[in-house]
């Protein structure tokens, strides 16, 4: 998923719509599945590969917490109290390895486009909806193929038992996040719902003790105002929180089944390098945000606000502390501990919840079912280990830069109809070559944009605030340009 989710309501911004297409053009980023892939496609849809010992788990009555319209559900849920205390969670994962032949026009599509691309508008899909829609999606009352995992919790939270194995599931319900967080917080959700927000605290709990941080980044909607756009946040529910909880939980063991079997591949992030914490402190301190001497990053971040238009700017420069993530394969020889760790979350994490999406989890999924069986695992899956990293990198970067175009793309539209007009910011990155060049984020609207100041004149004040005028914003032609007022 994007670090920097814009999106624009279905009904309104058909220019910008169209700029958006235009885009995807410019980026060359895939566009219509080739006919092969289509009717491939068409034909594992209606009839799945074979599966061994494929277990009928049918009874589980599993749901789904998703956004809205979404029809692409990797994971389904069942959340249960233990007889002799403590929690049971049978945690389903769309099998697409049941569905993708190793080698097949499927599998290659796959592997050039990596992952699913969104834009505000929409989304450049991994696989064909036939698939990732319909007969691989854990829709509600469809029988599907799936990874059960079976996680066992005691009363704080803490993991004593991980298995996974193949199984045929069938969820009941499709649920969104408005809908969970209104029926917690209205006190009429029963279990198994209620137990959400009851083991999402505890792991929220546990992965405060060990150090980790997740970054729950608010949403940019991208609303019609007047003649032009303006941007509006909306901050993530709790329940959001809660639910990612159990994925990063579900990574976190298979990253342990894994390393344990000794062949896998790794999510990782190196810690943040000391400048960009001291860089996050000064754009702190022009934002009003309160950072106390002796408080780590992570302790303010979870004291913020997302609602809070100056709290949740912060949490888009936060985003910076998450360059360098990447993916480590290892056979034989596990990886330093110290490098592959994922220095966010604090542990060893593996990304295995989102294979619908994303090429690598189709891979950890099959590593973790040979892990729980004591088995090697499949030797088209061993094959691929050493390209993988490379190529979900190269992924992550068509994506990075299709995030960035997008925001600027959106900025410029948002301010297309104000250029001339000044209005307050801070500064959160000066060039060390160039001091009177550098980047602003404005207070209101929520755009970050190239500032540059009079060569001769003095080097722009970084991490403090700067009143500035916009120079240049034409969606699709000029990015936002800034220069001191």
């Amino acid at each position: 998923m994007p670090r920097r989710p814009m999106r624009i309501p279905e009904t309104q911004g058909a220019e910008l719509r169209a700029a958006l297409r235009a885009l995807r053009g410019e980026l060359g980023l895939p566009g219509a599945f080739p006919p092969p892939v289509l009717a491939e496609a068409e034909a594992v849809a209606a009839h799945h590969r074979p599966l061994p010992d494929l277990a009928d788990a049918t009874d589980i009555p599993l749901f789904t917490i998703d956004p809205p319209g979404s029809k692409d559900l990797d994971q389904a849920m069942f959340l249960a109290l233990r007889p002799g205390g403590g929690f049971r969670i049978h945690y389903a994962i769309a099998d697409v390895a049941a569905f993708v032949v190793p080698g097949g026009a499927l599998d290659t599509e796959a592997h050039r486009r990596v992952l699913t691309y969104y834009f505000p508008d929409g989304r450049i899909p991994l696989h064909p909806d036939v698939l990732g829609e319909d007969a691989a999606s854990l829709l509600p009352d469809r029988d599907r193929p799936a990874l059960l995992w079976q996680f066992d919790l005691d009363d704080f939270g803490e993991l004593v038992f991980a298995h996974v194995r193949r199984a045929l599931v069938r969820s009941r319900a499709r649920l969104d996040y408005a809908g969970v967080q209104r029926e917690i917080d209205s006190g009429a959700a029963e279990e198994p719902l209620s137990l959400l927000r009851d083991i999402g605290r505890l792991r929220e709990e546990l992965e405060r003790a060990r150090g980790g941080i997740s970054l729950l980044v608010p949403e940019q909607r991208i609303e019609p105002h007047g003649d032009g756009y303006a941007l509006a946040y909306q901050a993530p529910l709790p329940a959001e929180s809660w639910n990612a909880q159990l994925s990063l939980m579900t990574g976190m063991a298979a990253a342990d089944l894994m390393l344990t079997a000794g062949t896998g591949i790794l999510r990782t992030l190196p810690a943040a390098p000391s400048g960009a914490v001291g860089r996050l402190r000064r754009v702190a301190a022009a934002l009003d945000v309160d950072w106390p001497h002796g408080t780590s990053y992570a302790e303010v971040v979870r004291s913020l606000d997302p609602a809070r238009p100056q709290h949740a700017a912060f949490l888009q420069e936060c985003t910076a502390l998450l360059r360098g993530a990447g993916y480590t394969a290892f056979d034989g020889d596990p990886p330093d501990r110290a490098r592959a760790q994922h220095a966010a979350l604090a542990d060893d994490y593996a990304h295995c919840t989102a294979p619908l999406r994303r090429l690598a989890d189709r891979y950890t999924g099959e590593l973790c079912l040979a892990a729980a069986d004591g088995a090697e695992p499949p030797e088209w899956v061993r094959a691929a280990l050493t390209a993988l990293p490379g190529e979900m990198a190269a992924g992550a970067a068509r994506a990075n830069e299709a995030e960035r175009e997008c925001v600027d793309l959106v900025e410029a539209a948002v301010l297309h109809h104000r250029v001339g007009e000044v209005f307050d910011g801070y500064v959160v990155d000066v060039r060390e070559d160039e001091p009177t060049r550098g980047t602003v984020h404005l207070y209101d609207p929520a755009v970050v944009g190239r500032v540059d100041a009079d060569p001769a004149g003095p080097p722009l004040p970084l991490g403090h605030r700067l009143r500035v005028r916009v120079l240049a914003a034409d969606p699709g032609r000029a990015k936002v340009r800034f220069a001191p007022a």
